[in-house]
């Protein structure tokens, strides 16, 4: 991939997107190609065909999805599943038709089946039945991974997939009924601190371990395995460390500094008690995360506050 190859990143108004998209201006790439969700919608077939047509990307970063956390996932599962597939098939059979260079789709690690042996093998794909809560959202997932490979084998399209952990960071979702784990504690410990309150509340009751990868950690595994990594098998993107989720509640409170007490809800559920992933094949490769998850809160700490404007 040269300085100048004209690179697509879809979704680069999201999280993952925009983390590509710094990274890719910091290492001097500027033939990118942007487009937003208003100006165009990759559900729409005749859209992303008349865009792919036109445009001719070589290489593809896909990072559009529609994300959310626990709550989200289980109430809208038709749109997630619907929303989801739509989005990688347009942007994937496209890539095929205007031959795209390089493809890079991005999963997430809902892919593996609830109970499956941790820490998660990149093989235990399929083994076993998924989690509930987000097993709409780890469908489509799965469909994405098994379309790069179909397409590889049939086509011989050069696409990859990787599938990360558990996400933070710069232009994370605050939405309390959308978000995530990290940045709802986060905007629920900061807002409670300012208010005075006694109590924070936290959903389940803290058992479950999660892992922790900084987006911009994210962003150089998509770079690097862009640049050195061609086979068909997808891969672990995270940093092989764990904690449970009242140590990430305890650890935020205390980086916010709240006085408080935490009350841990049991009427919302846990999720899959466990998820840790085994990253020793793209650490094999020579790839290594490098924030540490007390030092990716502290740097999101420092923005805080304007990450949170314009949610109420």
């Amino acid at each position: 991939m040269l300085k100048d190859s004209k690179i697509y990143i879809a979704g680069h108004n999201g999280m993952v997107g925009s983390a590509i998209l710094r990274l890719l201006k910091s290492e001097g790439y500027y033939n990118l190609l942007l487009r937003s969700s208003s100006d165009l919608d990759l559900r729409d077939q005749d859209q992303v065909k008349e865009f792919f047509e036109k445009e001719k990307p070589e290489y593809v970063f896909l990072a559009a999805a529609k994300v959310g956390g626990i709550l989200a996932n289980s109430t809208y599962k038709a749109e997630f599943l619907y929303d989801n597939m739509m989005i990688q098939n347009n942007v994937i059979h496209q890539s095929y038709k205007n031959n795209v260079k390089k493809l890079l789709f991005l999963g997430s690690s809902c892919i593996y089946p609830k109970h499956a042996p941790q820490p998660l093998k990149e093989e235990y794909l399929l083994t076993d039945s998924l989690e509930p809560t987000n097993e709409s959202y780890a469908i489509a997932k799965i469909s994405g991974i098994k379309m790069c490979e179909f397409y590889r084998d049939q086509y011989g399209c050069n696409f990859i997939s990787v599938m990360p952990t558990n996400l933070y960071g710069p232009n994370d979702n605050y939405d309390l009924a959308s978000s995530h784990l990290v940045p709802a504690l986060l905007r629920k410990f900061f807002h409670a601190k300012q208010n005075l309150s006694e109590s924070v509340e936290i959903w389940g009751d803290g058992t479950p371990f999660r892992e922790f990868l900084h987006v911009d950690d994210c962003a150089s595994a998509c770079l690097f395995l862009m640049k050195n990594y061609n086979d068909k098998q997808f891969l672990n993107v995270g940093t092989g460390v764990e904690h449970s989720i009242k140590q990430v509640a305890d650890l935020i409170k205390d980086k916010i500094d709240f006085k408080g007490d935490l009350v841990f809800n049991t009427d919302y559920p846990n999720g899959t008690p466990r998820k840790l992933m085994d990253v020793s094949r793209i650490n094999q490769l020579g790839w290594r995360y490098e924030i540490s998850f007390e030092e990716g809160v502290e740097n999101v700490l420092r923005n805080l506050e304007s990450e949170l404007e314009g949610y109420k």
